[in-house]
């Protein structure tokens, strides 16, 4: 790759990949109910631009661009792109990289989630770089070497591939000052695409701030350890309260963590804040259920503050599959947990797990419980081995479809109790169950 020598600036193009997963139960079975359009501002995008103040950065999102990549990166020209993205992403990560690679040969670095936990998936020769983890700190060293042309194999957390042969790196352990919390999201990158940011079901526009990374519990079906290494690490209260501002007269804020009251105190002080300076925001948050039961008053104080939704995990109705599943709950939480919320009025986006070897019974149970619990937006999903969890572990032997595009989590990649084509039938009617949209 040509590095620019007129300025002292690098050009990086940021790219979020386009809705991509297929679906087995539209392809086998005509049942087309089931994609999921994912809507949302890319926040780990707008958040690596944050660090990259020196340099000439644009952000490209798929999911919502209508032109052609390929041009715009030959407009743009840039020196390194960067790519990130789920499971169900990382085969199409790897299209765009062969894509531009062959375009513009700029330097091809990917990262995310699956990059995170899979690094050996992208060691492939048109991509240069994996980043692991949090990213913001790794790639701003990244770009400061190669502008340098100083060395970038000892960079904690980046991965220089070796296509063809092992890979070797140097962990970083993740830490507060990963976070660069100086150098806020460059949420203008995205404004072109702004009204395209919405809840599809609600019809709200909603802006993502983050407060914390990584989660503090160990769900085997859950990928969000590489995220971190484990570690749960939270923003200042001050950075949160700036992110939030920088929302502008956006009205309604969904706080993107995997875990937003993992630190309760840390929670308590960022709802203090939003009261005190009058915030007048909606917000939507992740919350365990065993949090609620535990810390009534902390959700009491949060509606005060203008939480109006929350999405829980409930995963499973059943006290041996919530265990089986690492949750460290119960049923009797969850269902103290939706009483402590209908009485605070917050509206519940309940998340559900649905098992390959669910029988019909346990279908219709599931069904009746999202039913007789007024759970106003459920979410299905199947549970799926997502590669670098302890659940792959455990199931890959079973595992019959090992085509990432069908990691959506709405899709069967291990057998079905029921003939498959019942088993997708039922979890259609699943999906047409929930009542009204909440009122947030």
């Amino acid at each position: 790759m040509k590095l620019r020598i007129d300025s002292s600036d690098m050009k990086v193009l940021l790219v979020n990949p386009p809705n991509c997963g297929k679906s087995i139960p539209e392809e086998r079975y005509g049942i087309d109910s089931l994609k999921q359009i994912l809507r949302g501002e890319p926040l780990s995008l707008e958040v690596l631009a944050g660090a990259l103040v020196d340099h000439d950065v644009k952000i490209v999102d798929l999911k919502t661009e209508k032109n052609d990549l390929a041009e715009i990166a030959q407009d743009f020209s840039p020196d390194i792109l960067c790519i990130t993205g789920m499971t169900c992403e990382a085969n199409t990560m790897v299209s765009i990289a062969t894509t531009i690679k062959r375009s513009v040969n700029a330097l091809v670095v990917v990262g995310g989630i699956h990059a995170s936990n899979c690094p050996e998936f992208f060691n492939l020769p048109d991509i240069d770089y994996i980043v692991l983890g949090l990213g913001k700190g790794s790639l701003l060293e990244l770009v400061s070497n190669v502008e340098m042309r100083r060395d970038t194999t000892q960079i904690p957390g980046v991965i220089k591939t070796r296509p063809g042969r092992p890979m070797e790196y140097i962990f970083r352990k993740y830490s507060k000052a990963d976070l660069l919390e100086e150098m806020p999201p460059r949420y203008d990158l995205v404004k072109d695409y702004r009204n395209s940011y919405y809840l599809p079901k609600l019809g709200i526009q909603m802006g993502f701030v983050v407060t914390a990374y990584g989660c503090p519990h160990g769900c085997s079906f859950c990928s969000i350890k590489g995220q971190t290494g484990g570690k749960y690490i939270t923003h200042t209260v001050d950075s949160v309260m700036r992110d939030i501002g920088l929302m502008g007269d956006i009205p309604f804020i969904r706080l993107v963590d995997a875990n937003t009251f993992g630190n309760p105190e840390h929670s308590k002080l960022i709802c203090q804040k939003l009261i005190e300076q009058g915030i007048r925001k909606k917000f939507l948050a992740d919350v365990r259920a065993d949090t609620i039961v535990r810390d009534p008053e902390m959700i009491q104080a949060w509606e005060k503050a203008g939480l109006r939704a929350v999405i829980v995990g409930f995963e499973e109705i059943n006290d041996s599959r919530l265990s089986a599943m690492g949750k460290k709950s119960d049923l009797s939480k969850n269902i103290e947990a939706i009483s402590i919320l209908k009485g605070l009025g917050i509206s519940i986006i309940g998340d559900f797990i649905v098992d390959p070897d669910y029988n019909e019974g346990e279908f219709d149970m599931l069904s009746r419980f999202v039913n007789d619990n007024q759970i106003d937006l459920p979410m299905f999903t199947i549970l799926t081995p997502i590669p670098g969890t302890p659940l792959y572990n455990k199931l890959k032997g079973k595992i019959v479809n090992d085509d990432l595009d069908y990691y959506t989590l709405t899709n069967a990649v291990i057998p079905t109790r029921l003939e498959e084509h019942i088993f997708y039938e039922k979890f259609s009617e699943l999906i047409s169950t929930g009542h009204k949209a909440p009122v947030i």
